[in-house]
């Protein structure tokens, strides 16, 4: 079961299904109810958590996502892909590209509208349905492809956090942000204390664990507190925490994230009434976000990171052709989980338009995800071709 819960197919179905299930349920005889669910506010203003259900899953599950995240990125950045600044400069260059091009795309179709602010929303990639679609349909690929986009994924997800922490903070409280980083740094150096041996060599690490974990629900009520989005909180957690401890977290964490976190989160994401209005009465937001997912996704990944692929060529290492380039901008053009918290910071005080944003998330990551699945199925015939052909002239 464990291995199943970690698989990245069995991840990016459980996400599928349950967006799918959030739209229908919203849009079906049990929507009211399904509404004030998700509406319902917890009793614990009085310390500063009044969150409703649908902002406990957003500020609260989801951060254990991005803490996953963190010790990923940390990962690749000490030992895996991005440790080689040779390396990782080309996935860089790709993910700036595929940042820059859907966010302009974004601009000109909101330009002068009101509603520029949701720029960030068609920026982002989505690894899990990524890998996870490259896992069903990539048999046969270079291991480099995959390589190249978990790589362009992490750095994608790193922007996001960048842009999630500086754009969508909103009246922020530095006494609070103060508390955040004091009590991060206990989380530190309690960290440092822990150990991965045999548990009868260390009597005390299940205290130790129980007093991370409340510094860890400290510091993400305060950076909550501080009005930076709380999932913040659960990045600095996963890239202070050192690599061997993050190593055995993410393991026991990632079946977890995989079989409730990111689903819920994406059943309550995807819980929104389907507008019935024609087309031309859909604001410039829904075509933007739309257009910019698919399309300025592959373009921005495909242009940037075929030149920077062409002028870092090295005889020492196997080159990305410009096919795998544009392959993996074809799914990076999934946005979905982080495109989805975007939309809901950008646009938290427009109803309507946050409804016609998740919509336009829905439809152009779900145009990525059938056009990657056809890109990908394609490049990975053609190099089983090449490798069945490579084999056939090997003598006997």
């Amino acid at each position: 079961m464990s291995a199943l819960l970690r698989s990245e197919r069995f991840s990016a179905i459980a996400l599928l299904i349950a967006a799918v299930l959030g739209l229908i349920l919203a849009n079906s005889a049990v929507a009211s109810g399904l509404e004030q669910v998700l509406g319902f506010h917890t009793p614990w203003g009085a310390v500063g958590l009044d969150l409703s259900i649908s902002h406990w899953i957003s500020d609260g599950l989801l951060a254990v996502f991005f803490f996953l995240v963190a010790i990923e990125l940390k990962h690749e950045l000490v030992v895996g892909q991005l440790s080689n600044a040779k390396t990782a400069v080309i996935p860089a260059i790709a993910a700036v590209g595929g940042v820059l091009v859907p966010a302009g795309i974004y601009l000109l179709f909101t330009h002068g509208t009101g509603f520029a602010h949701g720029w960030p929303i068609p920026t982002a990639t989505d690894i899990a349905f990524a890998l996870g679609i490259l896992a069903i349909f990539g048999r046969g690929l270079p291991s480099n492809v995959r390589v190249f986009l978990l790589a362009l994924a992490v750095l994608d997800d790193l922007i996001a956090i960048v842009i999630i922490a500086i754009v969508f903070a909103h009246d922020t409280d530095f006494l609070a942000l103060g508390g955040a980083i004091v009590a991060l740094a206990v989380f530190f150096a309690l960290a440092r204390r822990l150990r991965t041996g045999r548990a009868r060599e260390h009597r005390n690490q299940t205290v130790l664990i129980l007093a991370l974990v409340v510094v860890g629900i400290l510091v993400w009520w305060l950076v909550l507190q501080s009005g930076v989005h709380a999932t913040i909180a659960g990045v600095a957690l996963g890239l202070v925490l050192p690599r061997k401890p993050g190593h055995l977290a993410y393991d026991r964490i990632e079946p977890w994230s995989n079989a409730i976190v990111l689903p819920v989160f994406a059943f309550a994401a995807a819980a929104v009434m389907i507008p019935s209005v024609g087309l031309r009465e859909l604001s410039p937001t829904f075509f933007g976000i739309v257009i910019a997912l698919p399309v300025g996704k592959v373009i921005g990944i495909t242009i940037f990171g075929g030149i920077a692929s062409r002028l870092g060529r090295h005889p020492s290492r196997p080159t990305l052709s410009l096919g795998s380039v544009a392959t993996v901008g074809v799914l990076g053009g999934i946005g979905f989980t982080v495109s989805l918290l975007m939309n809901e910071l950008a646009f938290a005080r427009n109803e309507e338009i946050v409804d016609e944003g998740t919509l336009a998330v829905l439809v152009g990551s779900g145009v990525a995800m059938v056009a990657s699945a056809v890109c990908v199925a394609l490049h990975a015939r053609y190099h089983r071709r090449i490798a069945e052909h490579r084999e056939a002239d090997l003598p006997a």
